[in-house]
C-alpha cells in the first residue's frame, strides 16, 4: 500500500521555525522525486520545492530559497521541510507528494498525502 504522510505541523508565533516531515512507503523511493506544496483556503496550490530521491537535486519555488530548506533521508525514505523566520502568510495546509518527474506543479504527482496544517500567528 502506497502511503505519503506530512506531520510536523502546528501553531506557531511569527519568527519561528517548523519541520515538517514526508513519510513515504509503498513504492520505489529512490525512483520518484519529493514535492511540497501548500494551499491556503482560496488560494491554488502553490509549489515550494522539490527534490530528486535517486541524486538530491534540488529545486525551489519563486522567492522560496532562503526561508525554505528541503532535504532527504533516503534510508528512511523520508523527506524534510524546514521552514526558518515563519510569517502569518505562511499559514496553508501543507501537502507532500510523491511522483516521478520533480517539479513544482501539482499536475505530474501520482501519489499525495493528507496534508499538516501550519498556522503563524502574528
Amino acid at each position: 500500500e502506497v502511503q505519503v504522510v506530512e506531520s510536523g505541523g502546528g501553531l506557531v508565533q511569527a519568527g519561528g521555525s517548523l519541520r515538517l516531515s514526508c513519510a513515504a512507503s509503498g513504492f520505489t523511493f529512490d525512483d520518484y522525486a519529493i514535492g511540497w506544496f501548500r494551499q491556503a483556503p482560496g488560494d491554488e496550490r502553490e509549489g515550494i520545492s522539490c527534490i530528486n530521491s535517486s541524486d538530491g537535486t534540488t529545486r525551489y519555488g519563486d522567492s522560496k530559497k532562503g526561508r525554505f530548506t528541503i532535504s532527504i533521508d533516503n534510508a528512511k525514505t523520508t523527506v524534510y521541510l524546514n521552514i526558518n523566520s515563519l510569517k502569518p502568510e505562511d499559514t496553508a495546509v501543507y501537502y507532500c507528494a510523491a511522483g516521478t518527474t520533480a517539479a513544482l506543479m501539482p499536475g505530474p504527482y501520482k501519489y499525495w498525502g493528507q496534508g499538516t496544517q501550519v498556522t503563524v500567528s502574528s
